[in-house]
């Protein structure tokens, strides 16, 4: 847009607006728009789940962590009356054992990745298991080592998938990111998680 005004002597200067304004989207269209990406990687992660590689890798995962789907933090594999198991999928379970940690389920999941994952990421509410296995289905995506997963590369996914779960060693004949320090977080071998993977149907690569 130009506009023109008159100097006191007599010039006319003109300006030209640089400036463009975007409409703001409509608060209905963008709520639609955030619904619709939400199904699309809800399905997207769906298939991915479909794989073999795939579901060998979360099974090798789930191992090495030791829960189950039923899990709070302090649950002991094969311990009848556990108190630290959980019946209700509907939501989180929350915190365990110490009245602290939150990792709960087959992958140890935290209530802020369930969140930020589970309903941010596709719409998800509650923590039944397959919401859990779509959960470490986007975590691994985030970490972008789904396809390799997928093409039976596991050294490249377990390098990255080392970061959020500790259980896993950082690559082959390396220890876990946690295992020293003060979290000393003990960790199952490279040999051991293959070994696990393959016996769920993995192929490598």
């Amino acid at each position: 847009m130009t506009t023109s005004v008159t100097s006191s002597s007599g010039r006319t200067l003109h300006h030209h607006a640089t400036r463009t304004t975007t409409p703001r989207e409509d608060a209905d269209a963008k709520a639609v728009r955030i619904k619709v990406s939400k199904e699309e990687r809800l399905e997207e992660n769906r298939e991915y789940l479909k794989n073999t590689n795939v579901q060998a890798f979360l099974k090798a995962i789930a191992d090495a962590e030791g829960g189950g789907y039923d899990f709070k933090y302090g649950a002991i594999k094969g311990k009848r009356n556990d108190p630290w198991r959980f019946s209700d999928y509907a939501t989180h379970p929350g915190p365990g054992r110490d009245g602290v940690t939150t990792a709960a389920g087959m992958y140890q999941i935290n209530k802020l990745t369930w969140q930020d994952h589970g309903e941010k990421g596709m719409g998800l509410t509650d923590f039944t298991p397959e919401t859990q296995d779509l959960i470490a289905v986007s975590l691994l995506r985030r970490l972008g080592v789904i396809d390799k997963i997928k093409d039976g590369d596991i050294e490249a996914g377990m390098s990255q998938a080392s970061k959020p779960w500790a259980a896993l060693p950082a690559g082959r004949g390396q220890t876990g990111r946690y295992q020293t320090g003060r979290y000393n977080q003990p960790c199952v071998t490279f040999e051991h998680f293959e070994t696990t993977y393959k016996a769920a149907g993995g192929s490598v690569k």
